[in-house]
């Protein structure tokens, strides 16, 4: 299915000897000398796994069989496990610890990895091996993002980026919404989805009138750094207010009483809930119908169910990802980028050279087209753009990843995409937005049902925990858990 489209990929350079100029304007006229018969080689890692993995590895070795050959430049990509275990690799590297590998020469990272190298002064300013041409073919805010450098030198190349949708499951939603008259357009809020997860515990607690308060939870959410990030957005108020690399901490109070009240609260009743490491796990196992995550996520929305009455297929249903009533409309921007690791000239050229021929737009829809990734170039942004790739290569897409890759064009055109700007202890921040109130509700929650299971009501076992005093108390532990988190 990859043949057809070898000969339309684009030609980065004319190779009529292997002298080879810098791609950029920042190197004063430096040439690299590259020999095709004894080719440069290079290292990626990165965190792609299944079918992710396959595709980029597939892309690796076009690249290697064309462009690379003739330009003589071999790429060898190796996946380092998830993210976490990518970014201990490449802390490992740079800090030459014993037993750790060499430093790659390109590496997938997100912002606070990217910065953390950035400051052992390792990572290549690709300003200078880009024209302001080439940078402009780029969505403005993915080559913001990247711009991390002391001076806003560039040093996260734009590769793939996600963002978020809402999933559920049609199969059980069809007959809630019959009996309740729920619909759709109630989930276009968080309000909303806090009103319809009520809904549909009580619906499904009325469904065995001889038990009490066995009603079912609706809904669940991955990553919540970005509800807290995202939120604070629509709500009017940066989350992560950074300046020349210096943040300040701006949790409104108000802001954070919206998130308490259509999350925490929601939890623990029981109307939310989180068991497996993903919430797609928890559609699997019948624990929820319906969560937020990551665009990226869409591929493992499972096609059936397993409980203890058996197992059945489920269809789906993708929608945008759920705002603040009233709020601005920002969305999600995530993914890791790519770095290049300094090392010699002829290394980082290759290195950028590679990295433009994969976001090339229809290389990089390849790639989105498996791993739901949205491609990085503006180009590249349509569904149009998207059809014409899916048909000149033949390719079978799954529908779900069809669906979110549009559905991540339209919210590119109808929303903000955001992410927060890199900052010195970026990660142990972003670790107390992602576990400090999640860790809380899992924990109240059981709470609850302990109460429960001694012969409370529903509503008088959460009363201490869900009121004024009880929000007062742990939004005061926040926001000193945050402070403290950005000045160790």
């Amino acid at each position: 299915m990859w043949n057809s489209f070898l000969t339309k990929c684009t030609a980065i350079l004319s190779i009529s000897s292997a002298v080879l100029l810098l791609g950029g304007c920042g190197s004063g006229g430096d040439t690299v000398r590259l020999d095709p018969d004894n080719p440069t080689q290079i290292t990626i890692w990165h965190y792609y796994n299944g079918s992710q993995q396959a595709a980029f590895d597939q892309l690796v070795e076009e690249f290697n069989r064309t462009e690379g050959k003739e330009l003589g430049i071999y790429v060898t990509a190796n996946s380092q496990g998830n993210v976490s275990d990518l970014e201990s690799s490449v802390l490992a590297a740079f800090h030459k610890e014993v037993g750790s590998s060499e430093p790659p020469d390109i590496f997938s990272s997100y912002a606070d990895t990217a910065y953390t190298i950035d400051q052992l002064g390792m990572l290549v300013d690709l300003d200078d091996y880009m024209t302001q041409d080439e940078l402009d073919t780029y969505v403005d805010s993915f080559v913001e993002e990247g711009r991390i450098g002391a001076d806003g030198e560039l040093r996260i190349f734009p590769t793939a980026k996600s963002s978020e949708i809402f999933m559920m499951s049609k199969t059980d939603w069809e007959p809630f919404a019959e009996a309740t008259g729920a619909t759709l357009d109630d989930l276009q809020t968080f309000e909303g989805v806090a009103a319809t997860a009520k809904a549909y515990y009580e619906w499904t607690d009325s469904l065995t009138p001889d038990v009490d308060g066995d009603g079912r939870a609706f809904y669940g959410r991955d990553a919540m750094a970005n509800l807290f990030l995202i939120g604070s957005m629509q709500l009017g108020t940066e989350l992560f207010q950074v300046e020349n690399g210096t943040v300040t901490i701006q949790a409104d109070e108000a802001v954070m009483r919206r998130i308490w009240d259509t999350y925490y609260v929601p939890y623990v009743k029981g109307y939310f809930s989180s068991y497996g490491r993903f919430r797609s796990d928890d559609v699997k196992i019948g624990e929820i119908i319906a969560y937020t995550g990551s665009t990226s996520s869409a591929n493992y929305f499972p096609d059936e169910i397993e409980t203890e009455d058996g197992t059945g297929s489920i269809d789906y249903i993708i929608l945008p990802a759920p705002m603040f009533e009233g709020g601005t409309p920002y969305a999600v921007q995530q993914g890791a980028g790519m770095v290049v690791t300094k090392s010699t000239p002829e290394r980082e050229y290759a290195a950028v050279t590679f990295l433009k021929w994969f976001t090339n737009e229809e290389n990089n829809l390849l790639f989105g087209c498996t791993s739901g990734y949205m491609p990085v170039k503006k180009e590249a942004l349509s569904a149009e753009m998207l059809d014409k790739t899916i048909a000149d290569n033949n390719l079978q897409v799954l529908g779900k990843t069809y669906e979110t890759l549009v559905s991540c064009f339209d919210t590119a055109q109808t929303a903000t995409l955001y992410t927060n700007k890199a900052f010195e202890h970026g990660a142990d921040a972003r670790n107390v937005l992602e576990y400090n109130l999640s860790d809380k509700a899992v924990a109240d929650r059981e709470t609850v049902v302990a109460r429960m299971a001694e012969g409370s009501t529903l509503d008088d076992a959460c009363a201490d925990l869900i009121g004024d005093e009880a929000f007062a108390a742990w939004y005061a532990s926040f926001t000193a858990a945050l402070q403290e988190a950005v000045a160790q």
